[in-house]
């Protein structure tokens, strides 16, 4: 059965956010975690920018800088040798030999979109969430928000040189912060925690990114607290030839369905293109999977109304779903925010 989605179209660009560092430019608003909020909806965006180069033969690099506690900016000599620039989303030092990364080429940070429709959005013009502490020296990334009763927890990657990890904050008005702190150390990202206790335990969805052995495949792991993490499950890994048979991590929250917990999840091929597959989760007990579709519901296309194409990347970290219909929410490419509409009854169908 092919899944049917409609609505398919930019909701948000990197021409709809203004900057708010002086000096810098919005480079890409993409990867919004999604949650209803009284009347409205929510988007916390992930926003990337970057300083306006002034030269071809310098690279200015942005970071926050734990000794004054205030955004820095570095000139880097593009003839410098004791650096690559290969990669433009970051640098490397060609003294480390672990060939790890030593500055990035723009910072991320957390912004709302608000809508009463779901389509149509308003951005504020300041952060929510900004880089502040040391692991967040290189930016907050990929947000995700668990509401459980009147709180809404906030789960995002912060990057650094200590390495990737994911930090975990709380509101009930998306205004006033507690920060909870780190719930998962480096390397791990593309958490994802279940609305509610299941059995007297929170679950979260992990993806952690194994070095000497094992593949990047998709771990659940049990909480009394939402802040102390245990009892690490393997929970599903690669498909060799198959659209998700390089990398897979969680995507948005798991909803609850008649069939058990829903989770669309992410994968990538060896060509790097990222598409949008269902997994199904036991209702009782979510580390047994009960159904895995074989196929995308939702993979790269061209959309009619800005004719473009999405350079084989879609990535959410948000849906929310209301008379059987999933309201999905996309990044594209690291670039600009993509929604479309599927059926929930559809993607039940082909997980049957």
């Amino acid at each position: 059965m092919k899944i049917t989605r409609r609505n398919d179209h930019f909701i948000i660009t990197q021409k709809d956010v203004s900057p708010y560092l002086d000096g810098c430019e919005v480079i890409g608003v993409f990867n919004p975690a999604a949650a209803f909020y009284q009347n409205e909806i929510i988007l916390l965006l992930r926003v990337a920018e970057r300083p306006i180069q002034k030269s071809d033969d310098i690279l200015t690099v942005i970071f926050y800088d734990t000794k004054t506690n205030c955004i820095k900016t570095l000139d880097l000599a593009k003839n410098d040798s004791q650096y690559d620039f290969t990669d433009k989303r970051e640098v490397r030092d060609n003294n480390k030999k672990d060939g790890s990364f030593c500055f990035l080429t723009s910072i991320s940070y957390l912004r709302i979109a608000r809508s009463r429709d779901g389509i149509h959005f308003k951005v504020d013009e300041k952060p929510f969430l900004f880089p502040s502490n040391e692991y967040e020296t290189f930016g907050i990334e990929d947000s995700r928000i668990t509401q459980i009763g009147d709180n809404y927890y906030i789960y995002f990657t912060s990057v650094s040189y200590h390495g990737i990890c994911e930090e975990l904050v709380s509101t009930t008005d998306f205004h006033h912060i507690t920060y909870l702190g780190i719930i998962f150390l480096p390397e791990n990202k593309d958490v994802v925690i279940l609305p509610e206790k299941i059995n007297g335990k929170y679950y979260a969805l992990n993806r952690p990114v194994p070095k000497a052995t094992g593949d990047p495949s998709i771990w659940i792991s049990e909480s009394d607290n939402l802040i102390y993490w245990g009892n690490h499950k393997y929970l599903m890994g690669l498909r060799p030839h198959n659209w998700d048979s390089v990398r897979i991590g969680p995507g948005a929250i798991p909803f609850k369905t008649s069939k058990g917990w829903l989770e669309i999840y992410h994968g990538a091929d060896s060509r790097n293109r990222y598409c949008l597959g269902a997994v199904m989760l036991d209702k009782n007990d979510p580390t047994e999977i009960v159904a895995r579709s074989d196929e995308p519901i939702l993979e790269p296309q061209k959309l009619e109304s800005k004719n473009e194409f999405l350079k084989n990347v879609v990535f959410t970290c948000g849906a929310l779903c209301k008379e059987n219909i999933i309201h999905l929410y996309y990044g594209v490419s690291d670039s600009a925010v993509a929604y479309t509409e599927i059926k929930l009854s559809d993607v039940l169908t082909i997980l049957s």
